[in-house]
This record gives C-alpha cells, sequence and structure tokens, in this order.
C-alpha cells in the first residue's frame, strides 16, 4: 500500500437536503453558528455551519431543476453526500489514491483551491472531495481565517508532526 505524508483533516461533512431552511432549526438546536450561505450558479445553494472548537457541516440544497443535487436526491434522498478532507499537497494524496488503485475524478487546480473526488465506488461507499486552500483563498475573502478554516489556518507541510 502506498501513503502520503501530508497533513491532512476533515474540512466538513456536506449533507444534501431539499431546503436549508427546513433543516437549519436541526443545526441551531445543535448549536451550530452559521458562517456562510452562497449559491453556486443555478446549481446549489450551500450553507457552511460551525459546530464546536472546530467541526464544519454544509448543507447542499439545489437550486436548479437539472442540477446533479436534484438527481442526487432523487436517487437517494436527504443525507450525507460528501466528506471534505483538507489537505496540504493535494498532488501528493491524489497520486496515493490513483497508486492504490482508487479512482480520482474532476482533479482541478483554480487560482484559490485545488480539488479532486475520491469516486465513491471505493469500499466506504463515501464520496470525498479533496481540498487544497492556496493563499489567494485566504486574501480573497472578507472573512476572519477562524471562519474560513478549522483551526483558523489551512494547513501547510509545516504542520507534518
Amino acid at each position: 500500500m502506498k501513503h502520503h505524508n501530508t497533513p491532512i483533516h476533515v474540512e466538513h461533512v456536506g449533507i444534501a437536503v431539499e431546503s436549508v431552511r427546513d433543516v437549519e432549526p436541526v443545526l441551531v438546536a445543535l448549536g451550530c453558528q452559521k458562517l456562510l450561505d452562497d449559491t453556486v450558479d443555478d446549481q446549489f445553494r450551500w450553507a457552511y455551519y460551525r459546530l464546536g472548537d472546530g467541526s464544519r457541516l454544509e448543507l447542499i440544497e439545489p437550486t436548479g431543476a437539472d442540477s446533479f443535487l436534484t438527481n442526487y436526491l432523487d436517487a437517494n434522498g436527504p443525507g450525507l453526500h460528501h466528506v471534505t478532507l483538507e489537505v496540504a499537497d493535494i498532488g501528493a494524496v491524489v497520486e496515493a489514491m490513483e497508486a492504490n488503485g482508487f479512482s480520482v475524478v474532476d482533479y482541478e487546480r483554480r487560482d484559490e483551491w485545488s480539488e479532486a473526488f475520491v469516486s465513491p465506488r471505493n469500499p466506504t461507499g463515501t464520496l470525498f472531495q479533496l481540498m487544497e486552500y492556496h493563499d489567494a483563498y485566504e486574501r480573497n475573502r472578507p472573512h476572519p481565517p477562524e471562519e474560513l478554516f478549522v483551526a483558523g489556518s489551512r494547513l501547510s507541510a509545516s504542520d507534518e508532526d
């Protein structure tokens, strides 16, 4: 088995819902604090919440009639959609996953972050989103680091134990 040595942690858990408004009272009752609420194109709305000292939850709601999320909810109903793992070196993690025979799809580098997805056709049955934040992510957001990042800052190679 090939593995990587890059820092990694759970950034958030994504939950597919029919309506953020209808589900938000559950998160509020759990003690969540809403950090962000935004819409991506005509595909989906995402609301991002902090729970406790660093845990994050994301609700994703379809906003278009023909989005990937509408199809997902039709097939599976509401519930766990993905687990996002923040990594310090996405290339190292992708390489390790592929070297072990796991399918990584939609690998894309953007100015602010890089992301890739580990297909749920792995033994866990879970869609993993791999996310590496770049310097521009923090610079281009009006939010303080403690709202943007688990533990207040993005992971870097210097975070290795």
